[in-house]
């Protein structure tokens, strides 16, 4: 005797999948910067130093005079001895005038107008002392500066994205199926087959 029998055959579904993975390409350009210094402003005020070396006096001691100072001491030499000769005129008139009061005024008169005056004589050729005369004025320096600051000019540079999307393909590589087989005394060798 024969059972009756079903026979279920099922192939499962298989799906495939190809992905393409995402890019981002990021570009940074680099920022414009400018920067300018300007130059510091110096100003130098100089007063030069005075030396001034008078040695007029010591000239004068050596007897090398200027013609100026030469008049001038002759002329108030000259005043000098007309007031000397003036006093001795007048001395010698009132010696002349006592004449009976005793003496002999004549030789005497004589006598000192014929003698050669007595100088004093010293070295003349060596200038006394601090007859140079030196005066020194020192020199001055004035220094005035600036300092300028930089002048900095920056521009940022937004970066550059590039960006590609990523994407997924997915097909139906092989669909379910079921597949039953009947087998019995009255459906003999019927096979019914369904795919989902």
């Amino acid at each position: 005797m024969r059972v009756p029998q079903i026979r279920l055959e099922s192939t499962s579904a298989r799906i495939s999948m190809n992905s393409t993975p995402a890019t981002m390409e990021i570009s940074q350009p680099k920022a414009d910067l400018s920067i300018e210094q300007p130059k510091a402003e110096m100003n130098i005020e100089r007063t030069p130093s005075q030396l001034t070396i008078d040695q007029t006096k010591a000239w004068e001691d050596m007897d090398l005079k200027h013609i100026s100072k030469r008049i001038e001491e002759a002329a108030d030499q000259g005043h000098q001895d007309w007031l000397a000769g003036l006093a001795r005129r007048s001395q010698e008139g009132e010696d002349l005038m006592r004449i009976e009061d005793g003496g002999n005024p004549i030789p005497q008169h004589a006598q000192q107008n014929s003698e050669p005056p007595i100088y004093d004589f010293n070295i003349g050729w060596i200038p006394s002392h601090d007859s140079v005369k030196i005066n020194y004025t020192p020199g001055k320096v004035d220094i005035q500066w600036k300092r300028n600051d930089p002048i900095i000019q920056a521009k940022t540079n937004k970066p550059t994205l590039n960006v590609e999307r990523g994407k997924v393909d997915i097909e139906m590589e092989q669909r379910a199926s079921l597949k039953i087989d009947f087998d019995n005394l009255y459906y003999r060798g019927i096979k019914y087959e369904q795919k989902i």
